[in-house]
């Protein structure tokens, strides 16, 4: 009897959870949310844009969660022991650099950088360098268009070399004491791994092909004439990166003496290659050719595969077309939204004030409700549009309220915004030849929420699963701990046998409702013409939409009489 430890950082909390390879039961679960700033997450006030994480929580996270979640394990099941436990995975959020030292030490644990938020991680969700961002992907454009076809035709705010330029451009200071800069997701194995080398540390194709510009095909990362066009500080920085970047076939090391006395686990057990939590949830789903997983939590991102020989086209407009990431062999997509949970977190705490029955209520009155009954219709930027715009400087909006709109109609249009944005994300993937033949979600939401799992059913035509398990992200890091330490030890030999055997789904299916899939149809061409004309896509004439906003309410109204 085998057993493999999964390790999710997420955006509040990491968790850690202990999986028995054979059937992939859950055993041993254990949460530790980061003490730092507020909810875990570092903010400025004065500058929305900022969002920064403290290292050091990580490490503290990784240690307690492990422990407990070994110890809750040796409590469910007699045949488990700590020694039985052969791979760990891990996967985090991202882009989320940090600046280390030469000895790979986060810049934020050491004493003399306490206190300085631009020594921290810098975290998904920081917008501070939108500037810079711009600016990469007009020069991309203008001199090597093939970088950034792979990402959608435009560079993101929320990855790498746009933070760590940003960071050279107003804290001079950390970029020069800097070393190097690892990815989150790709630190914490390392440490595991007891590198002291940053050029030692084995970095996922994940992350280096999504977020740093990352292919085989022009030779790994951007070329030093090219990073020179942007700063010659981060041309100079590329020698002290990466040259080569791994798929999740190759082990990122092994665990080092000091871990395993930390984790109370083995020594020198083999430790997955790191990656985002959406990817490695996206295996937790059972991803494969066909089916299309919707990671459901602050932010959504949305992920598929399409095999490496498969003669694929550049896709505008999303964050990435990567050989080798997500499943070895398959071709990676990952799209995704800014804000979906972050959205109806809002709506809670400023809205509903914090009020968990008001909240409890609202969410009764508005599953009540018809397709279109509102008249309202929102666009779910509240956090900036990922894909298919990518533009971090497009806000929310809410179209035709009266006097009459209730919180319960706004808290519905919200659910609705987010699954129209997904659905332009889909049809975006499927217009460039990446076959969605179904959907699969997972996360906290799609767990709770079974409202908005049929709005999302609703709107996008299509039946949905859930994955069966609540951690699928940390589940699938396990799962590919598990190929690492193959069939002889207890693992598997390849991912299909791994998927096969530790994931699964729930029984209960959400299928269109084909009465609320007219109105939607409807809806979502008015939406369609918001998004692209706020959108910037095109100028359209908008004088229609608030009229056909109530054209819509009231023919709803008049069919619930004629049923009555």
């Amino acid at each position: 009897m085998a057993y493999t430890i999964g390790v999710d950082y997420g955006s509040n909390s990491v968790r850690s959870i202990v999986v028995r390879c054979c059937d992939g039961v859950e055993l041993g679960v254990s949460v530790y949310a980061y003490p730092s700033g507020e909810a875990g997450i570092l903010l400025d006030k004065n500058d929305h844009n900022l969002a920064r994480q403290h290292p050091g929580d990580y490490l503290e996270g990784i240690r307690r969660t492990v422990r407990e979640a070994v110890l809750l394990a040796t409590k469910a099941d007699q045949s488990f022991s700590a020694d039985r436990v052969v791979g760990i995975g891990v996967d985090s959020t991202g882009s989320s650099p940090i600046p280390v030292d030469a000895n790979n030490m986060a810049l934020a644990l050491k004493p003399e950088w306490r206190g300085n938020w631009d020594a921290e991680c810098w975290l998904w969700k920081d917008h501070t360098s939108f500037k810079e961002a711009a600016r990469i992907t007009a020069l991309c454009a203008e001199h090597r268009p093939e970088y950034i076809a792979k990402c959608g035709n435009q560079y993101s705010s929320e990855w790498f070399w746009a933070k760590i330029w940003h960071c050279l451009n107003v804290a001079p200071e950390v970029f020069d004491n800097a070393y190097s800069w690892v990815e989150f997701c790709d630190w914490i194995p390392s440490v595991l791994s007891g590198v002291r080398d940053p050029h030692a540390v084995k970095r996922g194709i994940c992350a280096a092909g999504h977020k740093a510009l990352y292919s085989n095909d022009w030779g790994g990362l951007p070329d030093e004439e090219f990073l020179a066009m942007l700063d010659p500080k981060l041309a100079a920085l590329r020698g002290r990166l990466y040259d080569q970047a791994y798929d999740a076939s190759e082990p990122a090391g092994f665990l080092s003496g000091e871990w395993s006395d930390a984790l109370g686990l083995p020594m020198g057990i083999p430790i997955a290659i790191g990656a985002f939590d959406v990817h490695y949830g996206s295996i937790g789903s059972g991803i494969e050719e066909g089916v299309f997983v919707k990671v459901i939590g602050t932010s959504t991102c949305d992920c598929g595969v399409v095999k490496s020989d498969t003669n694929l086209a550049d896709i505008p407009g999303v964050c990435g077309v990567v050989d080798g990431s997500i499943l070895p062999g398959y071709f990676g997509i990952e799209a995704g939204q800014s804000a979906v949970g972050d959205i109806f977190a809002w709506f809670v705490k400023s809205v509903c004030r914090g009020d968990d029955a008001l909240h409890a209520e609202l969410t009764e009155e508005a599953n009540r409700m018809k397709p279109g009954e509102s008249g309202l219709l929102a666009l779910d930027w509240n956090n900036g549009n990922r894909t298919v715009l990518v533009d971090p400087l497009l806000t929310g909006a809410l179209i035709g309220q009266t006097l009459h709109t209730s919180q319960a109609e706004i808290y519905r249009a919200l659910i609705e915004a987010t699954a129209f944005g997904a659905r332009m994300i889909m049809e975006r993937i499927e217009s460039h030849g990446v076959p969605i033949e179904r959907l699969v979600c997972t996360g906290g939401i799609a767990e709770k929420n079974p409202m908005l799992m049929q709005i999302y059913a609703d709107v996008c035509g299509r039946e949905i699963r859930i994955s069966q398990s609540e951690q699928t992200c940390a589940l699938g890091s396990a799962i590919v701990a598990a190929v690492l330490a193959s069939s002889e030890k207890g693992g598997f030999d390849d991912f299909e046998g791994a998927q096969a055997a530790m994931s699964h789904l729930k029984e209960k299916a959400y299928a269109p409702i084909p009465e609320n899939q007219e109105i939607y149809e409807s809806l979502f061409s008015l939406y369609r013409k918001i998004h692209d004309s706020f959108g910037g896509v095109e100028v359209s004439d908008l004088g229609r939409v608030m009229k056909d906003l109530l054209s819509l309410k009231e023919k709803v109204r008049m069919n619930s009489l004629e049923l009555v």
